[in-house]
């Protein structure tokens, strides 16, 4: 039975983690997520889970290492100065292939920055935050309803590819409001042989650990890492488009800002102008074979987002120099509007067809 409420996105995502069957959260408050450790404190132990506030994000992502070691569905969530404390356990996770998910509900830096929103951990989340080769199934929801969705998908492909999953949201989804519903949800069934849960007489002690001291056999892990993550490539990318069949021109932009330019492209078209959106919805892996077609159909693309210029070199990678690819940001919190976006598309016309 379907289940709707009106929720902010940081309470959804809440909501969602406990109907997704998480076991155990850790975690540690900061502006502007702090409503998932509360939601979570006081529902939690209503289902006989774990909830715990923790001294430090440093803690709570050590915390969730061992929760993962053991098999149990184990989440953290904070904000981009906490969610930086956190890239050495997040390594650890990603070279000791434990299943968990993380959220960082993204507000604007460097430093202690501001509580308002933004999208400069796009390099942190895509590429690896932590040391070493890894990467992160990174999820980017738009909305308050795919705050709740990312969770119940982000568990479970956490648990099929035993690796951690990172849904990268901004405080503006985390603390809107809008109408949410909640499906039936079957959890899948997952090969958990490898935890850590005691030694019955049947098999081999189970040992967890990213540490391999010869060259040769870490060498060996991070191909077989490699393997993997290259079968994310081909298996999880998801996108959405919006008028593209016709487009002569694409945006590019993903969570709040896709949101902003989807009306900025509503606007561009009343104008005559024939645009489109591409919304990538797994910012790892990236829809770069997607992009890497449409390039051969629009003139030009304009990335949009809430920073300096991050995700374009994404897009300038995956189009290889076909088209010219620009950006568009805002810092600091700032939030653009549509017609600041439209002006921008506007501009770009004019110097194509002035070339």
């Amino acid at each position: 039975m379907n289940v709707t409420k009106l929720m902010k996105g940081n309470e959804a995502l809440a909501e969602a983690a406990i109907r997704a069957g998480c076991d155990a959260y850790f975690g540690y408050p900061i502006t502007p997520q702090s409503e998932v450790l509360e939601y979570l404190a006081r529902e939690m132990p209503r289902h006989n889970r774990i909830v715990l506030q923790a001294e430090s994000e440093v803690a709570s992502i050590n915390m969730v290492y061992g929760a993962a070691g053991a098999g149990f569905r184990a989440m953290t969530s904070s904000s981009s100065p906490g969610f930086s404390l956190m890239q050495e356990g997040i390594s650890y996770l990603a070279g000791a292939e434990l299943p968990c998910l993380l959220v960082n509900v993204n507000r604007a830096g460097p430093g202690l920055g501001t509580i308002q929103p933004g999208q400069g951990d796009y390099f942190q989340a895509t590429k690896g935050g932590g040391h070493g080769d890894y990467r992160l199934i990174v999820l980017a929801p738009a909305s308050v309803q795919e705050m709740a969705d990312h969770v119940f998908l982000g568990f479970d492909l956490a648990d099929q590819y035993r690796n951690p999953v990172v849904i990268l949201s901004d405080g503006a989804i985390g603390q809107m409001m809008e109408k949410v519903t909640f499906k039936p949800y079957q959890k899948p069934t997952a090969d958990k042989s490898w935890a850590t849960t005691g030694k019955p007489a049947s098999r081999k002690r189970n040992a967890i650990s990213s540490l391999f001291i010869q060259p040769e056999r870490m060498e060996q892990h991070n191909l077989k890492l490699t393997e993997k993550f290259n079968r994310i490539r081909e298996s999880e990318i998801r996108f959405e488009e919006v008028n593209t069949n016709d487009a002569d021109y694409l945006l590019v932009a993903y969570g709040l800002s896709a949101r902003i330019a989807q009306k900025a492209m509503d606007l561009a078209r009343a104008k005559g102008l024939r645009v489109g959106l591409l919304r990538p919805i797994t910012l790892f892996p990236f829809p770069e074979k997607r992009l890497r077609e449409l390039a051969t159909q629009v003139q030009g693309m304009l990335t949009v987002e809430l920073n300096s210029g991050q995700m374009v070199e994404d897009v300038r990678l995956a189009v290889e120099g076909r088209v010219p690819v620009a950006h568009y940001g805002r810092m600091g919190g700032m939030i653009f509007t549509p017609e600041e976006i439209e002006r921008q598309l506007e501009t770009f016309f004019e110097k194509a067809y002035a070339n």
